[in-house]
């Protein structure tokens, strides 16, 4: 299960190890939603996330997409800016 956990406005995320797998999904002044992340792949290799332009229209699609990579790369949580900084 991925956990969903919201930021303030301008907040940051929070202190992490540097190997720790991570997605960060935020809104834009545009309206749009845009993902980035680092996970693993099924060999143990860090990979990049950078969420799709057709996944980057509503919070719902961004969150769907970026949660459905997550599972599939060992990522516990995803943090959520609504509102840009």
């Amino acid at each position: 299960m991925v956990e969903l956990v919201y930021l303030s406005p301008g907040e940051q995320l929070p202190e992490r190890a540097d190997d720790e797998p991570w997605i960060m999904v935020e809104a834009s002044d545009d309206g749009r939603f845009f993902g980035t992340g680092c996970g693993r792949n099924s060999s143990g290799e860090s990979v990049f996330y950078v969420s799709l332009s057709e996944n980057d229209t509503s919070l719902e699609a961004a969150i769907a997409a970026a949660t459905q990579w997550a599972v599939e790369r060992g990522v516990s949580r995803i943090w959520v800016q609504t509102a840009p900084a």
